[in-house]
């Protein structure tokens, strides 16, 4: 049976979404002052939750664009007196194509802010990854254990995979952390807010992020092992010296460049 817990007799909590609402004014605040919103920035939210972000932000601009897959989120808004400021969109976030609203508002940059569930954060994130050039910026809450893995560097424990692709197609800030208490129901861990603006690190190499995925899958998944090892179905000996690559290394010891090193020289061996 699923769960729900009411809130204020008026909102049912659903678990299966994983839902938590922030109700810390301090840290509302200190979000909103670091997206720093202007009145006609093409804004979205993902999970507005009971408003706490929507509406002190529809105080800075003309329209917030909200997503959201839960109905009682859209009939709760709508007994609010900013409910006109609002575009919701009754959608699963993974399913939106941000890449045709992007085209239908003139190739105007898009912002992305929320307090993300923390069942999709890591789904999320790599989806937007996708077309990242049409964003302007994302300011998106994860676990804190999450943002440590997206945040870190080559040599740590917490590098791998999700540490790769995020910075990749991202410069990533850590804003500040956040206390589990400040959210209801209290979850069982803290909270990091991170500010996400897209580049390319490396224009002139060729790049397919589904065959770094591949790549940074087959090393993570033999983590312990060494390169030699670890990427035998992709390289040789012999290519991981033709491209600098110690292969007594192993995959927490390469870089990103040195990441997409290899898939640029995977893509030229297939084509060629």
């Amino acid at each position: 049976m699923i769960e729900k817990i009411v809130l204020n007799n008026k909102f049912f909590q659903k678990k299966y979404f994983g839902q938590i609402f922030l109700k810390n004014t301090n840290v509302i605040n200190n979000i909103i002052s670091s997206i720093y919103p202007k009145k006609n920035d093409l804004l979205f939210e993902i999970g507005p939750g009971l408003g706490a972000l929507t509406i002190p932000m529809c105080g800075f601009i003309n329209k917030l664009n909200v997503i959201d897959i839960d109905n009682d989120v859209i009939n709760f808004f709508k007994k609010k007196n900013i409910y006109n400021k609002l575009n919701f969109y009754l959608k699963n976030v993974l399913h939106f194509d941000f890449l045709k609203f992007y085209l239908k508002n003139n190739k105007k940059s898009i912002r992305i802010f929320g307090n993300l569930p923390y069942n999709i954060s890591t789904k999320l994130l790599i989806y937007l990854t996708n077309n990242h050039f049409i964003f302007q910026d994302l300011h998106l809450m994860f676990q804190k254990e999450v943002s440590k893995r997206i945040l870190a560097h080559p040599n740590t424990k917490f590098y791998g995979r999700l540490s790769i692709i995020s910075q990749y197609f991202f410069n990533i800030n850590k804003i500040f952390d956040i206390s589990k208490n400040c959210f209801f129901p209290i979850p069982k861990v803290n909270s990091t807010f991170l500010k996400f603006i897209p580049h390319k690190l490396f224009p002139n190499l060729l790049f397919d992020v589904n065959i770094l995925s591949k790549i940074t899958f087959e090393a993570f998944n033999k983590r312990r092992k060494i390169l030699r090892h670890s990427l035998k179905k992709f390289f040789t000996e012999k290519d991981l010296f033709n491209l600098d690559i110690n292969s007594q290394l192993r995959p927490e010891n390469l870089s990103v460049k040195q990441y997409c090193l290899l898939t640029d020289f995977l893509i030229k061996k297939q084509l060629y």
